[in-house]
């Protein structure tokens, strides 16, 4: 029985690799990259003991800052951490908003920064939750009545307005829209490096936020200071279609930059990749349940796993957490445009307006989704165990700007957000039936034997997966007690997954599952998890179109539901769903680690 974690990731990478950026390299099978700085081949290790090796001190070919965060938040919460100089999250440089990029195509043609703020930005205070007299109740969106529907609507078409009579109005329409824009799309920038509140432990709060101050615009717009925001109930099947109140044509709440898929009362695809999966709506509605189990239950035991990594201004190393990866941007991609770069009609499609980061907040069901995501917060709180809110300093004292319902410029901090009812609203309960929805079939009969397929030390790096790839897998430790398990989470960690960002990207991971795996059905108890990606963003010019992420994915769980336990080996599959262009994964490993 292995006693410590084995440096399974050891392998030679070519110098052509960590320098090529272009996503044209993607389909040459000769070149892996890293991020990293050397025109010399180097090693890369991703041995997760705590004593580390002469030879990981002397990587100078790689900022191990930024390998850290390559690794995600476990990796470097657990084991190296005191290699990390984190610093909290500082707000955007006003004097420094420039225009930001849509995705794959041309800047944004018009600016997303915020209207003039004060010379002197130093003087803008920090925000003081006021007093609530009575809790703002976010109600499920499907459930709602006219009356309602009526105010919402009021509500939306009021903030529209001022886009007229006031354009650098902070509280119209398309200014609100303009937050996430700046936010995500490269306008804001410090110290030269991008300011990004996505793939990493800023996207909950951040979030929460910016829906706190959105919620009590719309209600100061109607005199109605209990206005709450509707929650697209998603994670239950009975919400699992987009709200009828959006898809009335000719009001303020309908967006006719929609993918035509939603209507008609269409089931969503939680899981979608940008492509659709034919399928019934009951085996639809499944999949939706499962995927949220593993999401909020298997794979995020541990707060890293959930919220996210530590954040590094200006690393394109993604960590998202599971919620963020999945249902979050799924749901962003079902809901937008079809993406179409050669549109007949000389304009190309890019995903507008949910299925892209800079036009999302120009829908209206964007602020409806976001709550369902940030309810799923207090759902996975509510679940117990180790499930709790992150207590590093760096992420309690991050900050972000936003202005409140008066007009006023305020700088808020994550601290001051954990607690919904301190901030006035609290959710209407929902059944949450994907508590119970663990996968309950197995699609292999017995353990596979990990003799036929080759280790993982002869099949990584992947240059290019675009085919079923299975592999064996040393396991640190095999027959683990329940104290050991309470103690250290197992993790199966890939790193250094590279891609071009440009595209929708989707893969699933199994255990114990062969390359014949149907990927149709996720009730499988082999389904470990997925990697999705919305398309990202680039200044004109730059050609670096390649993303590097990590994904960690909780498997004690599988392996109690699989027989692992005892195995020192077990036989990992991975299955493409879309690759855009390319997509390579550097190395993998199983890990234990703290939570």
């Amino acid at each position: 029985m292995a006693s410590s974690i084995l440096p399974l990731c050891t392998t030679n990478i070519p110098s052509s690799f960590s320098n090529n950026t272009n996503s044209s390299f993607l389909s040459k099978p000769s070149q892996i990259f890293l991020h990293g700085r050397s025109s010399q081949s180097f090693k890369v290790s991703c041995n997760a003991n705590n004593n580390v090796s002469e030879h990981d001190k002397n990587l100078d070919a790689v900022d191990r800052r930024n390998v850290l965060l390559g690794f995600g938040g476990l990796y470097g919460a657990a084991n190296l951490a005191p290699l990390a100089t984190a610093a909290p999250s500082p707000p955007p440089d006003f004097k420094t908003c420039s225009k930001a990029t849509i995705t794959k195509g041309p800047e944004v043609s018009y600016s997303c920064c915020p209207p003039p703020l004060p010379k002197d930005t130093s003087t803008i205070p920090y925000y003081k939750l006021p007093p609530m007299n009575k809790l703002r109740i976010r109600s499920p969106a499907h459930l709602v009545d006219e009356e309602y529907i009526a105010k919402y609507n009021l509500a939306i078409s009021r903030m529209k307005d001022l886009d007229k009579t006031d354009p650098l109005n902070p509280l119209g329409f398309k200014q609100q829209a303009n937050i996430h824009c700046a936010y995500c799309n490269g306008a804001y920038r410090i110290g030269g490096k991008e300011l990004q509140v996505h793939n990493s432990w800023l996207f909950f709060p951040f979030h929460r936020w910016y829906l706190y101050f959105y919620e009590r615009i719309l209600g100061k717009l109607i005199d109605d200071p209990t206005f709450a925001l509707p929650y697209w109930n998603w994670d239950n099947p009975k919400g699992m279609r987009l709200p009828p109140m959006f898809d009335r044509e000719g009001t303020s709440l309908y967006d006719e930059r929609r993918n035509p898929q939603v209507r008609n009362r269409t089931v969503m695809d939680l899981g979608t990749f940008g492509s659709k999966v034919d399928t019934t709506e009951l085996l639809l509605q499944n999949n939706n349940l499962i995927l949220m189990y593993r999401q909020m239950v298997t794979n995020a035991p541990c707060p890293l796993l959930f919220f996210g990594a530590r954040y590094v201004l200006g690393t394109n190393i993604e960590a998202p957490g599971t919620i963020e990866k999945i249902p979050h941007i799924p749901v962003h991609i079902w809901t937008g445009t079809v993406r179409d770069l050669n549109a007949p009609d000389g304009k190309p499609k890019y995903g507008e307006d949910m299925g892209n980061f800079y036009s999302a907040g120009l829908d209206p069901v964007f602020y409806c989704h976001h709550g369902n995501v940030d309810r799923m917060w207090n759902e996975w709180k509510a679940l117990g165990g180790k499930r709790k809110d992150l207590t590093q300093p760096e992420w309690l004292n991050s900050e972000f700007f936003f202005y409140d319902e008066n007009k006023n410029p305020y700088l808020v901090k994550i601290r001051d957000c954990l607690d919904m009812k301190k901030m006035g609203y609290d959710y209407a309960p929902s059944p949450t039936p994907w508590r119970n929805f663990k996968p309950n079939k197995k699609s292999s009969a017995g353990k596979l034997d990990t003799s036929l397929v080759p280790p993982a030390s002869k099949i990584f790096p992947i240059f290019k997966l675009d085919v079923n790839t299975s592999f064996s897998l040393d396991r640190p430790a095999s027959s683990r007690t329940q104290v050991e398990k309470d103690n250290k989470e197992e993790i199966l960690t890939f790193s250094f997954i590279k891609y071009d960002n440009r595209e929708y990207i989707r893969f699933d991971v199994y255990l114990n599952a062969d390359k014949n795996v149907k990927p149709e059905d996720l009730n499988q108890a082999e389904y470990a998890g997925s990697y999705t990606s919305l398309p990202h963003t680039h200044k004109p010019g730059d050609d670096d179109h390649v993303s590097s992420a990590t994904l960690q994915l909780a498997i004690t769980e599988l392996l109690e539901d699989n027989g692992l336990e005892k195995e020192e080996k077990i036989v990992v599959t991975l299955v493409p769903r879309k690759v855009g262009e390319g997509l390579a994964i550097g190395c993998v490993e199983i890990m234990l680690v703290d939570c």
